[in-house]
Parts: C-alpha cells; sequence; structure tokens
C-alpha cells in the first residue's frame, strides 16, 4: 500500500488496452469521440486494476451497456477471457444526468461567465464525478480491487457509453 492507502501499482495489476461496445456507444460528433480517446488514453497510461480472484495480468478491458447493466468483459492481454461482470446502471442514473447538466453549464459559462463563476462550476463538477467514481468503486467491490484515479476514469467511461451524441 502507498502513504495515501491506495494500491501500489503493478504492472500485472494494469488495464493496458480498453474497448467500447459499439452497440452501447452508437454514432458520435468529432467533439465526443475525442473525449472517448482522451478518457481510455489516460485510464491505461496509469491505473490499478484487479480482478479479485483470478490470474495476474496485464488485462483488456471491454466496456458495454446491456440493457439496464455496465458490462465489464476482463480478459487477459493475450484475449483468454478471465471474467465478466455485470452491474446494475441504476445507482448511477442522477449522477449521470446531473454530470451531463453541469458539464453543460460549465460549457455555456466558459463563453460568458467570470472566472469566479467557472471556477464554481467546475468544483461542482467534480464533486459529481467524484461521487460518481465512489459509487462505481464500490459497486465493483468484492470483484475488482482498484484506485481511486482508476475509478474516476472508469467513471469518465461510464458517461461516455451513455453520451450517445
Amino acid at each position: 500500500m502507498s502513504d495515501d492507502g491506495e494500491p501500489d501499482h503493478d504492472p500485472e495489476s494494469c488495464i493496458v488496452a480498453v474497448t467500447l461496445d459499439e452497440e452501447s456507444i452508437g454514432r458520435s460528433g468529432p467533439d465526443i469521440e475525442h473525449e472517448r480517446a482522451i478518457a481510455i488514453y489516460d485510464l491505461i497510461e496509469q491505473n490499478f486494476f484487479a480482478p479479485l480472484g483470478s490470474p495476474k495480468g496485464p488485462f483488456t478491458l471491454r466496456l458495454g451497456i446491456t440493457g439496464n447493466r455496465l458490462m465489464f468483459d476482463i480478459r487477459r492481454e493475450d484475449g483468454t477471457p478471465v471474467i465478466v461482470h455485470l452491474i446494475s446502471l441504476t445507482p448511477f442514473r442522477r449522477i449521470v444526468k446531473d454530470y451531463f447538466m453541469i458539464c453543460d453549464s460549465y460549457h455555456q459559462a466558459i463563453r460568458t461567465a467570470t472566472p469566479d463563476k467557472i471556477e464554481a462550476i467546475d468544483m461542482g463538477r467534480r464533486g459529481v464525478h467524484n461521487e460518481g467514481s465512489q459509487t462505481l468503486k464500490e459497486r465493483l467491490r468484492g470483484k475488482v480491487d482498484m484506485d481511486f484515479e482508476t475509478s474516476r476514469r472508469l467513471f469518465t467511461l461510464l458517461c461516455v457509453l451513455h453520451w450517445k451524441g
């Protein structure tokens, strides 16, 4: 464990590739595609991700939405299946809705608001994002061990799956 109580980063406990289920995301504009690419890059760049009771990684992750569930299809780097976790999206509905509303307010404020107003909205956005990240981490407790930053990046991807353009 590191000084902040988070697991130490281990090259055998990480995600090295992420794909988003194309059926889940639909068509999007260039701005959304750019956000997806950044979120995936950031996640792969640094993460701690260890499915409990599974062999060591590194892992690949395919995320998708099936019905009212978020699917985590976890595989070893060579494609060998490890496990698929399905978690209910119900606990995320309000958080994702609030997050999108705040993001819209933030983008509108950038055009006309004072720096103080923009900063206040951004602080609210980060707070809702942290709430979603914590909820995701809790929903995967006992299934996948991860640090908070990995949970934040995965929550961003959950939002991307909801953001259908």
